[in-house]
């Protein structure tokens, strides 16, 4: 089982101190907050192509580098890394052959009926209002989604004009960044 396999590393990591050399303060020593897709590619790469040392920055991962919901999770993440953690900058980074860009919304809902969630569920929620297409729905321009996260971001009522946001694609094999927006010249 995959759990007990990382809770038996976990007692030599601990009993060896291997978390000695990841201590840090929970304040970022850069002031940045990166908003970026899961993929599994970005987990090394995206901080060694920013120069990010483990205690630089406050990372944030969802599907896509997605920022849907002014309200949501995410977007309270942010606030409460600008508000409480000191965090002055923003970037949301989104990266070339994104999987959010492959989803078909109609086959994760087969998907999710084959592992076991009733169609009667998924009807009942898009019945009650819950656009489950468009919740899953993934994008056509990982370029697009960026400024639209960006957006969602940099014109919500809570942040402060002063807070840089910015949005980059990054490739996912090279490490390469090409800038989408550019918080230094963009007001709010």
């Amino acid at each position: 089982m995959l759990l007990d396999e990382v809770l038996e590393f976990n007692k030599s990591f601990v009993k060896n101190k291997e978390y000695v050399k990841y201590e840090t303060s929970k304040l970022p020593n850069k002031k940045l907050i990166v908003v970026s897709c899961m993929d599994t590619r970005l987990t090394e790469l995206l901080p060694q192509a920013m120069n990010i040392k483990n205690g630089d920055a406050k990372f944030l991962k969802t599907a896509g580098a997605v920022v849907s919901h002014p309200f949501g999770s995410i977007m309270r993440s942010i606030l409460i890394a600008i508000y409480d953690l000191k965090a002055q900058e923003v970037c949301v980074v989104g990266h070339h052959d994104c999987g959010m860009s492959h989803v078909n919304p109609d086959e994760t809902m087969k998907k999710m009926v084959e592992r076991g969630i009733p169609a009667e569920t998924i009807s009942t929620l898009q019945y009650s209002g819950i656009h489950i297409n468009e919740w899953l729905r993934g994008f056509d321009s990982v370029a697009e989604s960026v400024r639209n996260s960006v957006d969602v971001i940099r014109n919500h009522p809570l942040i402060p004009k002063e807070i840089p946001v910015h949005g980059l694609v990054i490739d996912p094999e090279t490490g390469a960044l090409e800038v989408i927006e550019n918080g230094y010249s963009k007001g709010k």
